[in-house]
């Protein structure tokens, strides 16, 4: 008959110190030391638990805002492409990747039907900030704090690693719902701070193309969250809406809203994203 301490069951002991008959002075020392040693563990592996659950938890969690500034004209830009769309596929949360497609490259022989020349004079900002002598494709900026060359994918991975490591100073909420072509985005933020921008950033899950002149001539390049709409907002309240418009050729079951606040000095303190209802 198994012997029970305190309610714990001791069967699970060599069979020759399961039964009273056999106690001996030694198994009388042996016994408390066991169950001490048993509460020991169970009362670490608690508290170990919790704390694992309580850091995914809450809004101290990091996270990554990944642009990539890329172009379809662009010969050097496909690998960038694909290190985005890799990226996406690892399914780690808090982290939201946004394709800009910039114009400049348009009269190099292929024009980029997702190009615009906002997303192109937003890389000139961030050449401000970086104070580079000039901008360039595939350029990737991370948290609006770093940027490199969007193909490194070592960089790439260690930035929003890096980013994943640090709290984020604030807590963005959003929720988009359509009504044909148009989407309403309401936002409400935990912490804005004054000369802060909302962005907010109607995206394409997928995009592909037959490019057929151009340094990508031939070529069929496939691209992720591509940016289709973009709107920067100087808030100074805490919640808003902002209007956005869908593309002709989509409906909002091919998109989804990104939504992250910026400092004036670049640098992005929160994000959140959103399917469209």
């Amino acid at each position: 008959m198994p012997v029970f301490i305190y309610g714990v069951s001791l069967s699970f002991l060599p069979r020759h110190h399961c039964y009273i008959q056999k106690f001996t002075i030694m198994s009388r020392l042996i016994f408390p030391a066991l169950l001490l040693a048993v509460a020991v563990t169970l009362v670490s592996y608690k508290i170990t638990h919790i704390k694992h659950t309580a850091s995914h938890a809450g809004g101290d969690a990091g996270f990554a805002v990944v642009e990539l500034f890329t172009s379809e004209g662009c010969s050097s830009c496909p690998p960038a492409d694909a290190a985005l769309a890799g990226l996406l596929n690892e399914g780690k949360s808090n982290v939201y990747v946004l394709g800009f497609h910039v114009d400049y490259w348009n009269n190099l022989g292929w024009r980029d039907v997702y190009s615009n020349a906002l997303y192109s004079a937003r890389q000139q900002g961030y050449s401000g900030i970086f104070k580079l002598n000039s901008v360039y494709t595939p350029q990737a900026v991370v948290n609006g704090k770093i940027e490199f060359t969007g193909s490194d994918t070592k960089r790439l991975n260690d930035a929003v690693e890096n980013g994943l490591n640090h709290p984020a100073a604030g807590l963005v909420e959003i929720t988009a719902k359509s009504s044909g072509k148009v989407i309403t985005v309401l936002y409400k933020l935990s912490q804005p701070e004054l000369n802060s921008t909302i962005n907010i950033a109607l995206v394409q899950l997928h995009a592909q193309s037959n490019v057929k002149n151009g340094e990508n001539s031939g070529k069929m390049l496939n691209h992720v969250n591509v940016v289709r709409n973009f709107k920067t907002v100087n808030y100074k309240l805490s919640q808003g809406d902002v209007v956005i418009e869908i593309p002709e050729g989509l409906v909002a079951s091919d998109c989804k809203i990104i939504a992250f606040a910026q400092k004036a000095s670049g640098e992005i303190t929160c994000a959140a994203q959103a399917a469209i209802q």
